[in-house]
């Protein structure tokens, strides 16, 4: 008999924040820390009678379950989007601003629009409608945690891409982030250009 773990207080805090809010759309990104690639973000209008067994902070489940929970969060979604900020905007902007831009296209390519829109962490991108931040939402509310699970996959998903394009850097390895193995390739090779150099000013710098 399967095991079934449902967090059901993630999906209690949208069904009560339903009765004001009908349309409700939880928001995360995924890639803020890491030294190279686009930073990605999610936006997703789960159904209301959704329940997704395993949902939860897509930190704290295993690679292989996310990538399930991925195609049952889109089967169960009455909308979503992926969108990305690239790494020259990153380097431009910020990555605070750059993750808030990509926050701003996933909600606006949803295709419909939310009566609420729910962001994890302590910061609001700009949008047409309400907002709230939720501080460690993809552990409070089901459609930030669903949001979780589609950026953090679709971002593993591109950084396996880049690795194929890059493979002397072992970006399906580390993913980008700034691991012992990624600065000892960096000290190597050098730069790529889907590196992130103003987080990497120093090492450009002497390079």
């Amino acid at each position: 008999m399967a095991r079934i773990i449902l967090h059901k207080e993630l999906f209690d805090y949208d069904t009560e924040l339903r009765r004001e809010y009908p349309v409700i759309c939880g928001v995360d990104e995924a890639g803020r820390g890491p030294l190279a690639g686009d930073v990605y973000a999610a936006a997703v209008i789960l159904k209301d009678d959704a329940l997704i067994n395993y949902l939860n902070d897509s930190k704290k489940i295993s690679e292989k379950r996310r990538e399930f929970l991925y195609d049952e969060v889109i089967e169960k979604a009455d909308a979503y989007c992926i969108a990305t900020a690239s790494v020259e905007e990153i380097d431009r902007l910020n990555i605070l601003q750059a993750t808030m831009l990509a926050m701003k296209r996933a909600v606006e390519g949803l295709g419909v629009k939310a009566d609420l829109a729910l962001i994890d962490g302590n910061r609001l991108p700009e949008l047409e409608c309400e907002s709230r931040y939720v501080i460690h939402g993809d552990a409070v509310s089901a459609s930030i945690a669903a949001a979780s699970i589609l950026a953090k996959v679709a971002r593993d998903r591109y950084m396996r891409e880049l690795d194929e394009r890059y493979p002397q850097y072992c970006f399906s390895k580390h993913k980008g982030y700034g691991t012992a193995l990624h600065y000892e390739k960096l000290a190597e090779f050098g730069i790529s250009d889907v590196h992130r150099r103003t987080f990497l000013k120093k090492l450009y710098d002497e390079k």
